[in-house]
């Protein structure tokens, strides 16, 4: 991690710990650890266990969205699930820490605001590329969303046989795109 700022290292540090082991194995010692420097360190940086589980999962969803094409310009209906179907291949921690994230939110309600952000945060982001697709349909950016983020999981846990169901996906793209 010696090629990441300080301050980015510890939080793909923070990704990769609560990825293997979940927000159990999260300790100041285990990310300083993973990324080569004093528990310290981490502390100095980020104060307190919340913060840093904080400020991690904004740079999970935000490196998250960037690796994906969900902010870019170019776009077709192909290209656009073509960004999501390739997230959990590519930075499949950066996902794995997102839904652990999202499933603790469940026990510890002072998590749900980050829930809230990741989910808002993609939302947002489909419908600002439909949009410019010249897709504007509520009802259909909520249907991609839903089925892309149980892709991500699915591709987690199994990955293997989505195909299906992203030609399914960038055919109702492609159709939504010509009726408008």
């Amino acid at each position: 991690m010696k090629d990441l700022s300080g301050r980015e290292a510890l939080l793909r540090a923070t990704v990769i710990v609560v990825s293997a082991g979940g927000l159990r194995a999260l300790t100041y010692r285990a990310v300083a650890a993973e990324a080569g420097v004093s528990h310290g360190l981490v502390r100095h940086h980020f104060g307190t266990r919340d913060q840093l589980v904080a400020e991690a999962m904004e740079y999970a969803i935000d490196e998250s969205l960037r690796g994906s094409n969900m902010v870019g310009d170019a776009l077709t209906p192909a290209t656009f699930a073509a960004g999501i179907e390739s997230l959990a291949d590519r930075e499949s921690g950066m996902q794995a820490f997102q839904y652990e994230l999202l499933l603790e939110s469940r026990r510890r309600p002072e998590l749900r605001p980050l829930a809230e952000r990741h989910y808002l945060a993609y939302r947002e982001a489909i419908s600002r590329q439909l949009a410019r697709l010249g897709v504007r349909d509520a009802e259909l950016t909520e249907l991609i969303w839903f089925t892309l983020d149980g892709i991500v999981f699915k591709q987690l846990v199994l990955p293997e046989g989505v195909e299906p169901a992203l030609a399914r996906l960038r055919a109702l793209v492609a159709q939504a795109q010509s009726a408008d």
